[in-house]
């Protein structure tokens, strides 16, 4: 704090012996010594309250960037969402579109095949399916059998003629 040299302090120390006298000497160095460690005390709280205010305002604009780049990344990643979600809704109508039900045939009691325009499916097994249908297609080496006899059921075919 102080830069005083070993001849400077020879010479403070005779005039305050002059001065002061050698009775009252010791007395008023431990007070200056006391003070002096009073001030140093003091100095060294206020350094250390300016540290903390100086890095609790570095913290302060820390936060406020770590805020500001959250709320970037959230207003991205809630634009990518609202981007996916557009684009989910966009196949899932084009879905809906594609697959919407066709007419489906059923087993009529004469014989003849009638449409069904109902937008249910069917779960009867005399009903026929449609080739958009979700039921895998029956191959020519695929045979339909009775569980119990075991014999081959055949699929019975609608009659192109209309009976009279």
């Amino acid at each position: 704090m102080f830069d005083i040299s070993f001849s400077e302090l020879v010479v403070v120390a005779i005039v305050a012996l002059l001065v002061i006298g050698p009775e009252k000497l010791p007395k008023v160095a431990r007070t200056l010594g006391a003070y002096a460690g009073r001030m140093q005390r003091f100095v060294a709280q206020v350094k250390d309250e300016v540290n903390r205010e100086v890095r609790f305002e570095e913290l302060q604009k820390l936060q406020q960037e770590v805020k500001t780049a959250s709320l970037q990344v959230e207003s991205s990643i809630m634009a990518g969402v609202s981007g996916m979600q557009h684009v989910t809704d966009t196949l899932k109508v084009e879905a809906e579109s594609a697959t919407k039900p066709k007419a489906k045939r059923t087993r009529a009691s004469a014989g003849v095949a009638k449409i069904d325009e109902s937008p249910s499916t069917q779960t009867d097994a005399t009903s026929f399916t449609d080739k958009d249908s979700a039921k895998p297609k029956r191959t020519a080496t695929a045979k339909k059998t009775n569980a119990i006899s075991g014999a081959v059921i055949k699929p019975a075919r609608a009659s192109k003629k209309i009976a009279d």
